[in-house]
């Protein structure tokens, strides 16, 4: 059964914007299975997706591509519970974490939440490298609004400009999200 926002809680909603990858196993099968169960959770809609992109490993380098994309989520959850609930939902899909920036099945980072600035142990907002990533970048120019009133669009397009290997990110193939939860209510 889908949820609709008017359904759940009565707090303010906030639109975040959600990085996801995968370099282990089914890689678009994880991401789209990390999509619905976001998606499934009683406070978070997915409202749009990016396409989805084969980039280069980054940091450690001796690891298989990856595949990226980006997700824009509508939530009444504050960043904190939001994080909890993508470190639960990697969890779930047999996250590990021996390397820094090695092999995963899945990796959900928080980017940006409602223009909120935070900087705690656990959780810095905005991202604080996402305008030195472009497997981050590219993938979120595709699903921000140019007419967005924080600036993010114009600040991840300059972003994008400014960084220097663009050929290390291929489309791999578009995602409709709305195309992808209708297959799984039927």
């Amino acid at each position: 059964m889908r949820h609709s926002m008017s359904s759940r809680a009565t707090s303010e909603i906030s639109e975040a914007y959600i990085a996801l990858g995968a370099n282990l196993g089914d890689r678009e099968a994880t991401l789209m299975e990390a999509l619905e169960m976001l998606d499934l959770h009683p406070n978070i809609t997915v409202v749009r997706c990016s396409s989805i992109y084969e980039t280069e490993p980054f940091g450690y380098l001796e690891q298989p591509m990856f595949l990226n994309m980006t997700a824009v989520v509508e939530t009444p959850l504050d960043p904190h519970s939001l994080l909890r609930v993508m470190q639960q939902i990697e969890q779930r899909l047999g996250r590990v974490r021996h390397i820094h920036w090695g092999p995963r099945t899945v990796d959900l980072d928080l980017l940006w939440m409602e223009g909120i600035q935070l900087d705690t142990p656990d959780l810095i907002l905005p991202h604080p490298r996402m305008q030195e990533r472009l497997f981050v970048l590219v993938p979120l120019a595709d699903i921000i609004p140019k007419d967005e009133p924080s600036g993010l669009y114009t600040t991840v397009k300059t972003a994008i400009e400014k960084l220097d290997g663009k050929e290390g990110i291929q489309l791999w193939r578009t995602c409709n999200w709305r195309s992808v939860s209708a297959l799984s209510e039927n």
